[in-house]
């Protein structure tokens, strides 16, 4: 199989200023691009050929899981947006994160701090288990939740590329302003229970 990069739904410039369009030409067209283009030229041949990329990321290591595990997570991170989507969440999401955290700002407050605190690059991801049980996991590098068996619900990427164009080295900032394109309506479709 051969895995293309998939069109964003919606324009490079729509999720200005939170994230411009020199940063998603740059973080989505070119990084994503060659972790895919990677990926691809290291299952060539192999039995990871006609696996799907959740299947690799579970059965890999090393360079063909980073590539893989980076190119699931940035498509994951890259849909969970939308310019005009619904910043709140609802239903048993809203109240599986309030029985939890019990507001939704304490949510977003230890969601930010677990990313700003994650040494080196990473991502950040609010995740949950088989019976809906939420967690906030930081993840190094290309980590992702799923090899420990939970369902990923959200991520943000704090690795330098994602907002060094943007912010600098203000990562804080970064994860601090993504609310506010953060689709909820995209997540609570992840969420199940």
């Amino acid at each position: 199989m051969n895995f293309k990069l998939p069109p964003l739904a919606y324009g490079m410039d729509a999720l200005e200023p939170v994230i411009s369009r020199e940063t998603i030409e740059i973080h989505y067209g070119r990084h994503e691009q060659a972790y895919i283009d990677n990926m691809n030229d290291m299952i060539a041949g192999t039995d990871y050929e006609d696996m799907t990329v959740e299947d690799i990321i579970l059965s890999s290591d090393g360079a063909l899981f980073n590539n893989a595990s980076q190119a699931w997570n940035h498509v994951f991170y890259f849909t969970s947006f939308s310019p005009q989507g619904r910043r709140f969440p609802q239903g048993m999401l809203a109240q599986a994160i309030a029985r939890h955290w019990e507001t939704f700002e304490n949510f977003k407050e230890v969601f930010e701090q677990t990313g700003v605190s994650l040494f080196g690059s990473g991502w950040v991801w609010l995740c949950c288990d088989r019976s809906g049980h939420l967690a906030i996991r930081a993840e190094a590098n290309a980590g992702n939740p799923m090899t420990e068996g939970l369902i990923p619900l959200l991520t943000f990427d704090v690795w330098e590329h994602a907002y060094y164009i943007d912010y600098r080295n203000r990562r804080a900032a970064h994860l601090h302003n993504l609310w506010q394109i953060v689709d909820w309506a995209i997540v609570e479709e992840r969420y199940k229970f």
